[in-house]
């Protein structure tokens, strides 16, 4: 630790480092021009650098130069239980490997603090209409997860610097946001800013707060929590002015969607923004973390808010001790990372966005940045011939456009009292009308913290939600990672047999196609009150501003105007109902851990027949042996926007599946299948998802007429045979068969999805040569020693007339961001050269990438330290 700028912090017992000064002597005036991103980086490098080395690292934030790595030392690591538990599963494979190699496994451990919470495990399988939902759901959890959840205990008593918050408590973002996050940490008699990376794209939920937070793959993140930095070179930060007020009714929702559209077609993937002015101070945390939340949305790596009184009032409200409070100001107000010391920043991009120009919106069908007024409804196509549709529910029939799911779910907006109590009212308003939920709709509530429960029953709401089908069914991550749950059959077949437009209305994050569930053909994003509105209406055929939501006592008709509650209510409520002493009452039970045994072994002992936890194979086989990175074939030639849902779904498995056909062999009986993204712990269940998308879009399969199909579908060369894509995946891996993916733009957004990298690399995949690369895609790709291969500006797959018939070689020397060729080899015999950017970006990721990975480069680095 550099102690040449580390003072007292007045008023307290705690020390911390000067970063202000250590910038001005280097160059004076220009700590007052910093983002706040940029102080908060700048802090712990005068912090942890060593003497020689800081000037360099300091210059490169104060001249935004972005030629350079410097380290990054995040505080702490966030997990929820699927990356968490595959990264621990990770971690404790390479124990194996080290014990192996004769090192001691008990000193593999995380060094940095790791949280993880169980949160992404639940299925609603019974819905909000079941008093006994929350129970039924808990213990299909239990009994689904059994394996796992051993595993996961293991890791508390096997491993140091593991705390484990079990299932039932919350969504990670939201404790995240509600209690773990100090915003100023206080170790080792130092206080510095909190910071931290998270196992999930939406971990900038707590940006909110002024707390750099990331999302990572899992693969960066175990970097972090072995005490290696993340390397990284000074960020895109963009200013983000807010303006203006919003109108009445409207929620945070809407503006997150409406600036979820705005900052894409501004282009700021992998950024970090940062959120001020005048509509900023107006914005209490709970609609910054809306707004926050969705980052990944945006296609940005971080979502900033200053730390001003709306930071200290939240603070007070969720109940954290008045000393920490204190601190937060003192160490803000002191070192200028308090709002009123930001206002001569100067940034190179500055975006503007009038909250007063926010509409009511919702978005879909198919992607969160594509906005959809409702206003717009019929204009659009979507709200259209409701007549048709009275007829059909009067037949005893499901209409077009059924609304088979309705779900407030996410922490993107449970994390809200302002969106909730929303809600609860428009629902309360409803069952005084006489209004009802649609039989066939599927309705769930899934709070991401059981403080939701508490201030809605002090305003007396959660029955009135509970009335109208909107009970509580689990306080965890459901509909919105897919983890919608079965249908009733008869629902179910009605949407087979009639091949019925079925779609889903849920107030999460993510839309993409195939996720919601297998049966909703598209998904909308909407506000709470919203969804609730959708349930009455029951379609998405109907017009949700116009069109009538049922009739009154005496005869009148009833729209959304006459049940949306107005903001003086909504207000009034949030302003009574929500408590500090709801959040003690909640909080301090969870994080009495308590004192752990310690385990007899610091190997675990794996089961021989599970499906969720298998010892990961990352040391042996082929991904042992050497990439030769000659004669590549195509596994698949796709298009634009390729999502993590797309290379690894994480929705619940299908029996017709080739996950589904293994686990069914492995005994697992179909009811218990579960999700894709739980059995990421067992790489024999979770590389049977690779491409299991069933809206794959491979350019390699087409029907006669030339157009593409749709399906997991792949086509074996050089024989020419189309296959399901696992059948091609299995063919190759017998053969021995070096693969490359060819895509488009975008390729990889979405979730932090480690297994969107691991199961190609497992399928023998040694290249993506794509038009662009999502960020947290890209370096998960590096970690499992995939070589991300980046077309020159204005080609495309197209300029050379990929058709997947061809083999690839690719030449030259791997150094960051170097200029390589890849040689296409045609049947004719033909060859043609291609000019591409390496995109290992740093020379960290060149270190990892020739190690063939993350995991292999720490353990032969452990190795020769221990040597």
């Amino acid at each position: 630790m550099n102690t040449e700028y580390r003072k007292p912090l007045p008023g307290t017992d705690l020390d911390y480092f000067d970063t202000r000064a250590a910038i001005e002597a280097i160059q004076p005036g220009a700590y007052a021009k910093l983002p706040y991103t940029s102080r908060v980086l700048a802090e712990q490098l005068v912090r942890r650098c060593e003497p020689d080395a800081l000037t360099d690292s300091l210059k490169q934030i104060i001249e935004f130069k972005r030629d350079l790595d410097f380290p990054w030392y995040p505080a702490r690591v966030v997990c929820h239980d699927i990356l968490g538990q595959t990264a621990l599963v990770d971690l404790a494979g390479l124990r194996d490997a080290i014990a192996e190699q004769g090192g001691d496994p008990a000193k593999v451990n995380p060094v940095v603090p790791t949280q993880l919470i169980v949160d992404h495990s639940l299925a609603v399988e019974a819905a909000g209409f079941d008093p006994d939902a929350f129970e039924k759901n808990r213990a299909i959890e239990d009994r689904r997860n059994e394996d796992r959840f051993h595993f996961i205990e293991w890791t508390k008593t096997a491993f140091e610097n593991v705390d484990v918050i079990p299932a039932g408590n919350g969504i990670m973002h939201q404790i995240n946001l509600e209690k773990m996050s100090p915003v100023i940490q206080a170790r080792d008699g130092v206080a510095f800013p909190d910071t931290c990376v998270g196992t999930d794209s939406h971990t900038p939920h707590v940006d909110a707060l002024g707390v750099v937070a990331i999302g990572v793959g899992g693969l960066e993140a175990e970097t972090v929590m072995l005490g290696l930095p993340s390397m990284m070179r000074l960020p895109d930060i963009i200013g983000v002015k807010l303006t203006g007020k919003r109108q009445p009714g409207i929620t945070a929702t809407d503006i997150v969607l409406a600036i979820t559209e705005f900052l894409r077609n501004e282009k700021v993937v992998s950024s970090y923004l940062e959120f001020f002015g005048d509509g900023a101070k107006e914005l209490t945390i709970g609609d910054r973390a809306t707004i926050s939340n969705m980052t990944p949305e945006f296609g940005a790596s971080a979502g900033m808010f200053y730390i001003d009184e709306q930071t200290i009032d939240y603070l007070k409200l969720t109940g954290r001790e008045p000393e920490q409070v204190e601190l937060v100001e003192k160490y803000a107000k002191l070192t200028g990372l308090w709002a009123d010391d930001l206002e001569n920043v100067e940034y190179e991009r500055v975006l503007e966005f009038d909250l007063s120009t926010v509409c009511r919106n919702m978005a879909g069908p198919s992607n969160p940045h594509r906005r959809l007024p409702t206003a717009d409804l019929e204009s659009r196509g979507i709200a259209v011939h409701l007549d048709e549709a009275l007829e059909e529910e009067a037949e005893g029939l499901m209409p077009d456009g059924a609304v088979i799911i309705a779900a407030i779910t996410s922490c993107t907006n449970t994390s809200n009292p302002r969106n909730v109590i929303a809600a609860g009212l428009i629902a309360k308003k409803a069952n005084e009308l006489g209004l009802v939920r649609k039989p066939w709709v599927k309705s769930s509530f899934a709070p991401g913290s059981k403080v939701a429960k508490l201030y809605l029953e002090e305003a007396g709401l959660l029955s009135e939600m509970e009335k109208l089908g909107f009970g509580i069914v689990a306080y965890a991550c459901t509909t919105c990672n897919g983890m919608s749950g079965a249908l009733d059959p008869k629902i179910q077949q009605e949407i087979i047999d009639r091949d019925l437009y079925a779609t889903a209305v849920l107030s999460g994050n993510r839309n993409f196609d195939g996720r919601i569930h297998p049966y909703a053909k598209q998904a909308f994003l909407a506000s709470p009150p919203l969804v609730v509105a959708y349930a009455i209406a029951g379609t998405v055929r109907f017009d949700i501003e116009k069109d009538v939501l049922g009739k009154d006592k005496e005869g009148n008709p009833i729209t959304l105007k006459d049940i949306w509650p107005s903001d003086e209510e909504i207000d009034a409520l949030v302003a009574t109902c929500v408590k500090p002493e709801q959040f003690k009452q909640v909080y301090i039970p969870m994080f009495d851990l308590g004192a752990r045994e310690q385990a007899k072994s610091p190997l675990y002992d794996w089961r021989p027949m599970s499906t969720y936890i298998r010892r990961p194979p990352y040391w042996e086989g082929a991904l042992a042996g050497e990439r030769t990175m000659k004669g590549m074939r195509p596994l698949a030639v796709l298009g634009d926007n390729i999502t993590t849902d797309h290379l690894s779904p994480s929705n619940a498995i299908q029996a017709s599946s080739a996950a589904g056909e293994y686990c069914a062999k492995m005994g697992l009986p179909e009811e218990d299948f579960n999700s894709y993204a739980t059995h990421r712990g067992d790489h024999l269940t979770a590389q049977r998802a690779t491409f299991a998308n069933p809206k794959l879009l491979n350019e390699m399969c087409r029907d006669e007429n030339g157009e593409v199909k749709q399906g997991s579908l792949a086509r074996i060369e050089p024989e020419g045979k189309e296959s399901r894509m696992w059948e091609a995946i299995e063919t190759y891996m017998e053969r021995k068969q070096p693969l490359i993916i060819v895509a488009g733009a975008d390729y990889g957004q979405g979730s932090s999805r480690d297994w969107a990298a691991k199961g190609v690399r497992l399928a023998g995949v040694e290249a993506i040569m794509a038009e662009g690369f999502e960020r947290i895609h890209r370096t998960n790709l590096v970690g499992m020693g995939v070589l991300p291969l980046q077309f020159k500006e204005g080609e495309t797959r197209h300029t050379y007339n990929i058709d997947g018939t061809e083999t690839f070689d690719v030449e030259g020397e791997l150094s960051p961001r170097a200029e390589l060729t890849v040689v296409i080899h045609r049947t004719n015999g033909e060859t043609v050269k291609v000019p591409v950017i390496c995109r290992l970006d740093t020379a960290a990721e060149v270190h990892v990438y020739n190690a063939g990975g993350v995991l292999q480069r720490f353990a032969q680095d452990f190795l020769e330290e221990s040597a």
